[in-house]
């Protein structure tokens, strides 16, 4: 029993606020001190248990408790105790092994290949399919792709399922459901209820089947002939998705027409279902038309106007189109996506910079009050229309202006510029080589992360606004940083446009909306007002003549300036006439304008400080590049080399390589795979347990550019690293060089060993690595069942305590330390 001395009469628990008692002695279990030194062992259960976290909340320290066992208890557990605990772990195992293979078979299984074979026979539209489905579907026929196929299948109808779920509290402004929020659906928890849940999938997805496809397509099919449309429905491939969207265009005019009459014969109910329907027909295919159509459009568009710079042309889109049609489609729409989201940053930072109510008919995506949905709801389908068109009209003119434009310039200028090369020969080991994924992985988010582009584009815009505001006095229209006569503000200062003037989109409808925007009685939040300038829809005009002069320069350096940098050194570094892939010339003449562009904006921010402040600046950024070299000769040269040999040793030699032959390899590629695997590994690793290599990791991420600590680096983060993967490159030699030839003389014997060496060290480090991990297992089961069967309670451990039991063990007895 612990024993409370007199000292602890005077303290009080740090929670409770209580004084000791013989049945509730005081602890300090971590290095707090003072009058928040002590606490209760149950008070700081509870604490433990209502905050979830074992350590102290003010100076983390863990908190120890000492199990104590009963007193007889053996020394070593009998074999009979251990051989039934590991029964009975191995039976949980077995048992929670069947139930999720089970869970498993259902959902991955059961589930995709029903929807699959459902699918297949409605859409034969024969009725001995239909009569045959019972036995098609625990046929063995094609049982792994109709499983992908129906897990598409399935996919599509859980998220429809979910979307109308969704639309529906959109439309009565609510939450989100309840049933989102239940880890019992998929039976993960050990129960047999999912195995309802699946019956519930699997009738849901028929019911989805037939309703949302079956359907659609047969009454799109239907209009069709009955319209004489059948042969202008495209390509064979996309016959049924075509058909279908004309089947629900053909539901939603019939649902607005039967709404209306059962206005006219006022059926209140029947109404407002058909009126459901209709919003829920009408939403769907204006998602379709915006997240899927636009963006295809802007791709094609995009693909089209950039022919002459790839040096390609429509036929062999046609027949790329033509060889894998799904996946020129992805290809398109990804672009098409690509293009609307920078066009839509774009337009939040010209928010940024013009003055409040410039861009008052284009709407604002940071705008809390903007919900898509409910305008999709309540907005009419003419006004979605027409917007539409308009926003294809302002993409499409800036495509022209940003791609097909500058490229024409170029043929005029320069003919020999274009095209890209973006083919090499086989014969170049380059061409070997994913540097694409490097370029993307290392060098463009780089530039993204470190290169301020952001607070430079906008210097940039707020520059350009300036000058043209010189030129057409429209400095108090633009930038709004003239101050307005308060006496002249009623006469001179225009005013905002009412809400339906937000219809329009994107600078094509600059000028109609300005007019409206002059003789509105309205200002909403958020509007700045501005001076009128005389002649001011000339001047309107005229700034959207510079706007799109701007552009096509713009684009225009943009196409040429990086890649004729980057040519110009690659063809320093590699000789005249080699010909290389563009997206290199392009990332290096990208870092090497960045550098350069960089370097103007620092000396430009030194330049009013003097010359000290100057040299001290250029001294202390070369004693920064100088450690950001080191250091990226290092993680960036010699680790990611270390580790892409390796890995050629070990998977591509063994496997690609025949015995008779002799490997190549390529320091190059080795380095370009040794980068990908770095940074994966580093974010496997940071996403990890908190170990030693996070937190070096962590620290060296979190001290930036200026802050370079070459000794953490090196000795903290890189040498551990060097030293471990210079040892699984160097032993394994070693032993079939050096050590097997003091055995014996035969070369094929040491040639198989060389090659078969280093895999083979990997399986046994493997299995080395699984066998310790199976006997700390074994140790924790051990514990586990020691504590079981013997463990009658826990105490609270001090912190002196603890300290004197590391510098001192205690004398044995039944009660051991544990953390």
């Amino acid at each position: 029993m612990y024993k409370m001395d007199e000292s602890q009469m005077q303290d009080i628990c740090r929670v409770c606020r209580s004084e000791a008692t013989p049945e509730k002695p005081l602890y300090h279990p971590c290095i707090c001190t003072g009058s928040i030194k002590f606490i209760h062992q149950e008070c700081l259960l509870q604490w433990l248990k209502y905050s979830r976290k074992e350590y102290c909340e003010l100076c983390n320290h863990r908190f120890s408790f000492m199990p104590i066992y009963a007193p007889d208890m053996p020394k070593r557990l009998p074999i009979k105790d251990i051989f039934s605990g590991l029964l009975r772990s191995l039976g949980t195992a077995v048992r929670f092994w069947l139930h999720y293979t089970l869970v498993a078979v259902a959902w991955l299984g059961i589930v995709p290949l029903t929807a699959c074979r459902i699918y297949r026979c409605l859409f034969t539209g024969s009725l001995s399919s239909i009569l045959s489905l019972p036995l098609d579907i625990l046929s063995t026929e094609n049982v792994f792709s109709d499983s992908l196929y129906g897990c598409i299948v399935v996919t599509c109808t859980l998220c429809a399922f979910i979307s109308l779920v969704w639309l529906r509290e959109q439309i009565l402004h609510g939450g989100g459901p309840d049933w989102l929020e239940q880890e019992q659906l998929l039976g993960l928890d050990g129960s047999l209820v999912f195995l309802e849940h699946v019956f519930w999938v699997v009738s849901l997805n028929t019911l989805f089947i037939v309703v949302f496809a079956f359907c659609p397509y047969h009454i799109g099919q239907f209009a069709f002939t009955f319209f004489g449309l059948k042969e202008y429905t495209g390509a064979p491939e996309f016959e049924g998705l075509l058909t279908t969207l004309f089947g629900y265009i053909n539901i939603g005019i019939g649902l607005a027409l039967l709404h209306g009459a059962a206005a006219l014969i006022r059926l209140h109910k029947t109404r407002r279902l058909l009126g459901i329907c209709y919003v829920v027909i009408k939403v769907s295919l204006l998602s379709v038309i915006e997240i899927g159509i636009f963006p295809l459009v802007c791709g094609w568009w995009l693909d089209i106007c950039s022919l002459t710079l790839l040096d390609a042309s429509l036929h062999d889109r046609e027949a790329g189109f033509r060889l894998a049609p799904g996946t020129s489609l992805f290809v398109h729409w990804l672009a098409g996506m690509v293009y609307v989201f920078y066009f839509a940053s774009f337009i939040l930072l010209l928010r940024e910079v013009l003055r409040p109510g410039v861009l008052w008919f284009l709407k604002n995506l940071n705008d809390p009050d903007f919900n898509p949905i409910q305008e999709m709801i309540h907005s009419p389908i003419l006004r979605h229309i027409r917007r539409v068109l308009v926003s294809l009209v302002t993409f499409g003119t800036t495509i022209l202006l940003v791609v097909w434009l500058p490229i024409r310039i170029i043929e005029k200028v320069a003919p020999g510029f274009l095209p890209y090369h973006v083919m090499l020969s086989s014969e170049m080991p380059y061409s070997e080589l994913s540097l694409e994924l490097v370029l993307l992985q290392v060098v463009l988010p780089a530039l993204l992360e470190q290169g301020h582009m952001r607070q430079w584009l906008k210097f940039f815009v707020r520059i350009w606004c300036i000058g043209v505001s010189y030129i057409l006095d429209l400095r108090s229209y633009l930038l709004g940083d003239v101050n307005v006569n308060e006496q002249q503000q009623p006469e001179d200062a225009a005013q905002a446009p009412p809400e339906d003037a937000n219809e329009g989109v994107l600078a094509g409808g600059a000028l109609a909306a300005a007019h409206q925007a002059l003789f509105q009685p309205v200002s909403p939040s958020g509007y700045q007002p501005y001076k009128k300038p005389r002649f001011l829809p000339f001047k309107i005009m005229c700034l959207i003549f510079f706007i799109c002069i701007s552009l096509t320069i713009g684009s225009l350096v943009m196409i040429t300036v990086p890649v004729f940098v980057g040519r110009r050194l690659m063809s320093i570094w590699l000789g005249e006439g080699t010909k290389i892939h563009e997206l290199y010339t392009l990332g290096c003449g990208l870092y090497v304008c960045w550098v350069g562009l960089r370097l103007c904006t620092l000396l430009w921010s030194w330049i009013p400080r003097g010359w000290a402040t100057i040299s001290a600046k250029i001294k202390e950024w070369i004693t920064i590049s100088f450690k950001m070299i080191c250091a990226m000769s290092v993680l960036l040269g010699l680790i990611p080399i270390l580790m892409g040999l390796l890995l050629d040793l070990i998977l591509t030699v063994p496997a690609r390589v025949a015995l008779n032959q002799t490997p190549i390899i390529s320091i190059w590629q080795d380095w370009a795979i040794g980068v990908l695997l770095t940074k994966t590994f580093c974010a496997i690793v940071l996403v990890g347990p908190n170990w030693w290599m996070k937190r070096v990791i962590e620290q060296v991420y979190l001290g930036g550019i200026r802050n370079i600590n070459l000794h953490s680096i090196f000795m903290d983060l890189a040498l551990p690293v060097i030293v471990v993967l210079g040892l699984a490159l160097s032993l394994p030699y070693i032993l079939a060089c050096s050590i097997l030839p003091m055995f014996t003389s035969s070369f094929e014997l040491q040639n198989l060993v060389l090659r078969r060496i280093y895999p083979a060290l990997l399986a046994i480090f493997l299995s080395v690595g699984a066998i310790v991990f199976q006997i700390r297992q074994f140790f924790r089961l051990y514990e586990h069942i020691k504590n079981d069967k013997y463990l009658v309670g826990k105490r609270l451990v001090n912190y002196e305590h603890r300290r004197l039991a590391t510098a001192a063990p205690p004398p044995r007895t039944e009660e051991t330390p544990e953390s």
